[in-house]
């Protein structure tokens, strides 16, 4: 907001020490992600600035590490680059194993807890709806209770799950099954709070106005209430595919080899060999991270407007 003409001495100063303040917060909270970025171009292999880089030489910096990901595992990296070279990339490249995990984890991860927790925002926006704030307060222990004490307990519950009903059955651990239901149980929390954020903001008489004019509760739902909460849900969505997409502690107890994926790389790239290839990965986890809060930032302005909080 711009500074109005008529402001006292004392209101300038105050305003421009905000703007600094927030400068610094800023500074603070991104220059550490941001640092990053060019030493994984660094063309040497350490993790400081380098006095070709920080004199802007040309030399200094290379896409060597950027390469290292994808040939990292290949049986013939050093092949000329055709279909065979492409095929090799796609089945034995680690980090790119590692990345179809973490997409086909995060994206079953994500259907799964934007379903249930869709539908318990739903159930807990009901005014009717009894011991709300007992409920809710269980749904969102996972974001809240420290996530080594969840991923304890889910590798003891996954070890055989039966156990609860003195049964014997199949384990869940080292199975993409059972990754992806942790990875939900983590998720749940993030969508259940922005969509009943979503909710606060709905208003109910439009259920009462379909029901009047004839809809049943199917079609109440999806012509009227799915399309006011849809950017809420996809919000929620894409909070639960980060969470997923980041998730490492968890996926350290109940992954097998098989279920490697980006974090867990990375966790093992950092006990067993340092190496700036590290930082390319973070870089480009980076710029995901940017493109999906664009996208949350994009969706929580429509739904501003679908719910005419928006100025016009």
């Amino acid at each position: 907001m711009a500074l109005p003409t008529y402001a006292s001495p004392l209101e300038r100063a105050w305003h421009y020490a905000y703007l600094a303040i927030c400068v610094l917060v800023f500074v603070f909270l991104i220059a550490p992600i941001l640092v990053i970025v060019p030493l994984s171009f660094n063309a040497e292999p350490y993790f400081t600035y380098t006095e070709k880089m920080l004199s802007l030489d040309s030399e200094g910096y290379s896409l060597r590490w950027y390469d290292s990901l994808l040939t990292s595992g290949m049986q013939a990296a050093e092949a000329m680059r055709d279909g065979a070279w492409w095929s090799d990339l796609w089945h034995n490249a680690d980090w790119v194993k590692a990345a179809k995990n973490s997409v086909i984890i995060g994206f079953w991860a994500t259907i799964l807890s934007t379903v249930l927790g869709t539908l318990a925002a739903l159930g807990l926006a009901r005014p009717e709806m009894p011991w709300r704030r007992t409920i809710m307060a269980i749904l969102i222990s996972p974001m809240i209770v420290p996530i080594i004490i969840v991923a304890t307990g889910m590798f003891f519950f996954y070890s055989n799950p039966c156990a609860i009903v003195g049964m014997e059955c199949g384990r869940l651990t080292s199975t993409y099954t059972g990754v992806i239901l942790a990875h939900a149980a983590l998720g749940i929390p993030f969508v259940i709070i922005t969509v009943t954020a979503t909710m606060s903001g709905f208003d109910q008489s439009l259920i009462r106005a379909s029901a009047s004019l004839g809809a049943n509760p199917r079609r109440t739902f999806f012509k009227v209430v799915m399309p006011l909460i849809l950017p809420g849900v996809i919000s929620g969505g894409l909070f639960a595919f980060v969470t997923s997409f980041d998730e490492v502690v968890a996926v350290l107890f109940i992954a097998g080899p098989d279920q490697q994926t980006i974090p867990r790389q990375m966790w093992s790239g950092i006990r067993e060999q340092i190496s700036p290839a590290i930082l390319a990965v973070a870089t480009i986890l980076v710029i995901i991270s940017i493109a999906l809060l664009t996208t949350v930032e994009i969706l929580r302005r429509r739904s501003e407007r679908l719910r005419g909080v928006a100025a016009h």
